[in-house]
């Protein structure tokens, strides 16, 4: 009998999402009634807004939203994301420019799609969101780490990406607010790196899912707002997930040039075809309806930051920069490494997180999941209370 054929080695090498394997265990053990504090998901806790779920309860007694729609989005909501990456990012686009996926992850694998070549190398400034280099790998590229720490805001300079740039070097992933650092680029620092990359011909993707979760008077500025002539080649990657607490509908879009749009979308009509016809009306509403209850969230969330900043700063051993945007904190823990906590010396933050899971019940992403390690990602989207009370754990754990 002959052997089975091979399963796939491009996907074979493709690992598990970390964030969402941490949360997973974190929520096992919450279901088998341990006491969990977990810091480990970028999901706020709030409920979508009342009237996004009326416009979607609206759309299943409307038979239209039965049927097959165009694979690239609703008209209507491209309309919508087009006037909101006017608003937000100082583009002004067609809706033909303009694909809607299912989530910002879709759209971010899609855009790798349609940029890369093989053996082509893509920079990617770290710590960076744990999907990126998996993307770029199914896109038969190459991600080049370009590492920035904590005395730098975990914030790439022009010098590093030269310094890393080569003639095969096709992209550049730029993303302000960053996940998992929680940095925003200044105005300066963002134009810099787009002319920088309008210089070398390198296309850009940019991630803007946060952009409207920013503090202390911060704007987000988009790199095609910085850098106008630079939107000949960039894609802008974005969604109603973190803003409108609508991680679950899953509905995300990107934005670009008409060429790479128009291969993107007729990638999509082979993938999935159209986004959930109700999800897009949602959506609708999110972006064209009333934005007091987000701009409540981001409230919620910046009194939070600034909990957890405080909170976490009181640990000996713990150096937390200013998260100026997202919903995370990106501590540098390496000063807590190589010493004894409960009876184990951990060596690396894989360690340290494994530890903090197994003495404090308390879950948080390592380093090694968005790069070098050495660091923890924790998200404070979620309640008030636990957030004081995981952190609380911690600071008796390391006291």
């Amino acid at each position: 009998m002959t052997e089975r054929a091979p399963l796939s080695r491009k996907l074979s090498a493709i690992a598990e999402s970390a964030t969402l394997k941490v949360d997973a265990k974190a929520k096992a053990l919450q279901a088998a009634g341990r006491p969990v504090v977990s810091y480990a998901a970028g999901e706020p806790d709030f409920a979508t807004p009342q009237f996004i779920v009326d416009a979607a309860a609206a759309a299943l007694r409307d038979p239209a939203n039965f049927r097959y729609t165009p694979a690239a989005g609703l008209p209507v909501l491209r309309e919508a994301i087009a006037a909101k990456t006017l608003r937000d990012s100082g583009l002004e686009v067609s809706p033909a420019q303009i694909v809607v996926t299912n989530g910002g992850k879709q759209a971010v694998y899609q855009a790798f799609q349609a940029v890369v070549n093989p053996g082509d190398e893509v920079l990617l400034p770290a710590p960076y969101w744990t999907t990126y280099p998996e993307a770029v790998r199914l896109a038969d590229g190459i991600p080049v780490e370009v590492f920035a720490g904590a005395e730098q805001d975990y914030k790439v300079t022009v010098e590093q990406l030269e310094a890393a740039r080569t003639p095969r070097t096709t992209a550049l992933v730029f993303v302000s607010p960053s996940n998992p650092t929680g940095s925003v680029y200044t105005l300066e620092e963002t134009r810099a790196i787009g002319e920088w990359a309008v210089e070398h011909g390198i296309w850009i993707i940019s991630d803007e899912i946060y952009q409207n979760l920013v503090y202390e008077g911060v704007k987000a500025t988009s790199i095609v707002e910085a850098v106008p002539e630079g939107a000949g080649q960039t894609i802008l990657v974005n969604g109603v997930a973190k803003t409108y607490a609508m991680t679950g509908w899953r509905l995300g879009w990107m934005v670009g040039p008409a060429d790479a749009i128009k291969l993107a979308a007729n990638l999509q009509s082979h993938l999935s075809s159209n986004v959930n016809n109700v999800a897009q009306r949602a959506a609708v509403a999110a972006l064209n309806g009333p934005q007091d209850e987000a701009e409540g969230f981001r409230q919620a969330f910046d009194r939070r930051r600034r909990l957890i900043v405080s909170e976490l700063s009181k640990i000996d051993g713990v150096v937390v920069p200013n998260p100026l945007g997202a919903f995370y904190v990106y501590p540098d823990v390496r000063g807590l490494l190589g010493r004894e906590w409960a009876g184990s010396i951990p060596t690396t933050s894989l360690e340290l997180a494994d530890l903090i899971l197994d003495q404090a019940e308390v879950a948080v992403v390592p380093g090694e999941a968005f790069g070098p390690s050495g660091y923890l990602r924790l998200s404070y989207a979620l309640g008030d209370d636990a957030l004081l009370e995981g952190v609380q754990r911690l600071q008796r754990l390391f006291a």
